[in-house]
C-alpha cells in the first residue's frame, strides 16, 4: 500500500483553519483533507462538494483546488508525496476525490487529533499514523454519497420550519448558488420545489391516514393558513384538500 520513502520525509501534518477568501491554488505534492471542525466548501479540478467530520477530500499533486468556509473550521491537511500511494488507489481517489471515512479511519483522525490538541505531532507519530490511514482507507469501497443528505435529514425531520434557500444554504455549509448547482445535479430540481413537494406530500399523507384538522396539517407542514395550503393542493392535484381526504379515505380507493 504504502512504499518506502528513504531520505525524506513522506508526510506532513498541519491542522489549518480558512474563510471566504478564495485561494485557487496547486502544488507537486498530494494532500489529504479530514475536517475536525465546521465544513469546507472545496473545489477539486472542477468538482465541488461540501466536506465536513467523518470526510475527506483527496487532492491529487498538480490538481488545481480551492477550499472556503462562511463557519469556524479546523482540518487535517496531510501532504504527501504522491509517490507513497499505490496506483490503484491514486487512480480511485482520483476520480472520487471526496469520500465518507470508515469507522476504522475515523478512531485514526480522532487519536491524531488527541495528538495534536495540545502540541504538535512528533513527525514519527505522523509516519506510522499516515500509512494506517490509508490502509482504513483502501479497506473501505467506494460509495456514492450524496452531498445534500445531511440536510435532506433535517428538512424531513421539521419541514413546518421556516426554511428558505438562504436557511438551507447555511446549514447545509454551501453558498446559495452551489446549494442549487447541486440540487440541479442530483435531483434535477431546485431546493425550493424540493421543499414544497416534501410539504405537500406530509400534507397528503396526514389527509389519508390521519384525522388531524387540515388548518392543523397545513401549521404542521409549513403553509401560512388553511388557504395557501388549499392552493397548494388544487395546483398539484386539482383538488381541495377536504376533497382530497373523501376520495382518498374512500373504501376500496387509494390516493397518492
Amino acid at each position: 500500500m504504502i512504499s518506502a520513502m528513504p531520505d525524506m520525509p513522506s508526510f506532513s501534518l498541519a491542522v489549518r483553519s480558512y474563510d471566504r477568501q478564495s485561494s485557487m491554488d496547486h502544488h507537486v505534492f498530494a494532500q489529504l483533507v479530514l475536517p475536525l471542525t465546521g465544513s469546507l466548501e472545496m473545489e477539486i479540478a472542477g468538482r465541488g462538494a461540501a466536506v465536513t467530520r467523518g470526510e475527506m477530500a483527496f487532492v491529487d499533486a498538480d490538481a488545481r483546488h480551492d477550499q472556503v468556509s462562511d463557519h469556524a473550521n479546523r482540518s487535517f491537511i496531510l501532504d504527501l508525496d504522491p509517490g507513497v500511494i499505490t496506483p490503484s488507489l491514486r487512480e480511485r481517489l482520483g476520480h472520487s476525490p471526496y469520500l465518507p471515512l470508515s469507522p476504522a479511519a475515523n478512531k485514526l483522525v480522532d487519536f491524531m487529533a488527541l495528538m495534536t490538541a495540545d502540541r504538535t505531532a512528533p513527525s514519527t507519530a505522523v509516519d506510522y499514523w499516515a500509512p494506517l490511514l490509508f490502509e482504513a482507507l483502501d479497506l473501505t469501497p467506494p460509495s456514492p454519497r450524496s452531498r445534500l443528505a445531511g440536510l435532506r435529514a433535517l428538512v424531513e425531520a421539521d419541514p413546518g420550519s421556516s426554511w428558505t434557500t438562504a436557511t438551507m444554504a447555511s446549514r447545509a455549509g454551501l453558498s446559495i448558488s452551489r446549494l442549487h448547482a447541486i440540487f440541479r445535479e442530483e435531483l434535477d430540481t431546485t431546493p425550493i420545489a424540493w421543499l414544497s413537494d416534501l410539504r405537500l406530500e406530509r400534507v397528503r399523507d396526514g389527509l389519508r391516514s390521519t384525522r388531524h384538522s387540515i388548518a392543523e396539517l397545513a401549521y404542521r407542514n409549513g403553509y401560512a393558513d388553511q388557504s395557501a395550503l388549499t392552493r397548494a393542493m388544487r395546483r398539484e392535484t386539482g383538488l381541495t384538500p377536504g376533497a382530497y381526504r373523501r376520495q382518498a379515505q374512500e373504501p376500496g380507493t387509494r390516493k397518492r
